[in-house]
Order: structure tokens, then C-alpha cells, then sequence
């Protein structure tokens, strides 16, 4: 099986970069997530809700375990994310388009941490 058939199989997504601004990725992929019964984890230190799914300010505030990340972040953040996705024992990312780079990919390979270079939106549409 494919890594990203693999993750579409789990059910506890984090979505680092969410936001409420329906025009955004970082919106309509919750919200595409959250419809398609998936657990959505959005993560914005900046907001407390997103159409009634409570937002987390980082990854390790969430109590339930998470199965992978989707990361909807520029990559200078994003390979912040990736040390805290590591710290935090989580084995599979997402990267977005617009969130990718040869030192997200290397980190991720020197971990273990399997990443899937594709747009969920465009995936569960």
C-alpha cells in the first residue's frame, strides 16, 4: 500500500495553519476533512474555534494521539513543525502546496517520518 492510501485510512488529522477565513486552505481543508468524518485537529495559536471544532495554539496541546499532520504553512514554520511533529512521535505528514523544502524533506528523512507531498483537498474532492 501507498503512504498516502495508508493515511487516508487514519482517522486523527492535525491540520497545522487552519484558519477561519473561508477563502484559505488552511479553512477549507478542515472543513473538507471534518465532512468527510475524519477527527480534525486545527492548529492556530491565534483562534479558539472554527465553525464549532475547537483550535489548538501547537500539536503537543492535543490529548487524543494523532495520526498525521497536514501542514498548510510557509516551510521557514513548517520545519519548526516538523521538530515538534518528531518530538511528538507523530510518523506521517502532509505537505501542501506552498509548504515544501528540501529541508523539510531531509529532516523528515533523517526521522522516519513519512510525508506525503500532495494537496488533501484535492484529494478528498
Amino acid at each position: 500500500m501507498s503512504v498516502k492510501r495508508d493515511t487516508l485510512e487514519m482517522k486523527n488529522w492535525a491540520v497545522v495553519g487552519a484558519t477561519n477565513k473561508k477563502d484559505k486552505y488552511g479553512y477549507k481543508i478542515v472543513n473538507k476533512l471534518d465532512g468527510h468524518n475524519y477527527n480534525v485537529y486545527p492548529i492556530n495559536p491565534s483562534l479558539d474555534e472554527i465553525d464549532g471544532i475547537k483550535v489548538y495554539d501547537k500539536l503537543s496541546d492535543i490529548e487524543d494521539e494523532i495520526d498525521v499532520v497536514d501542514i498548510v504553512v510557509n516551510p521557514q514554520i513548517g520545519k519548526h513543525v516538523m521538530k515538534e511533529v518528531n518530538k511528538l512521535g507523530i510518523k506521517y505528514v502532509w505537505l501542501q502546496p506552498g509548504t515544501r523544502s528540501d529541508e523539510i524533506r531531509e529532516y523528515a528523512k533523517e526521522n522516519d517520518i513519512k510525508i506525503v507531498e500532495s494537496c488533501i483537498y484535492a484529494t478528498l474532492t
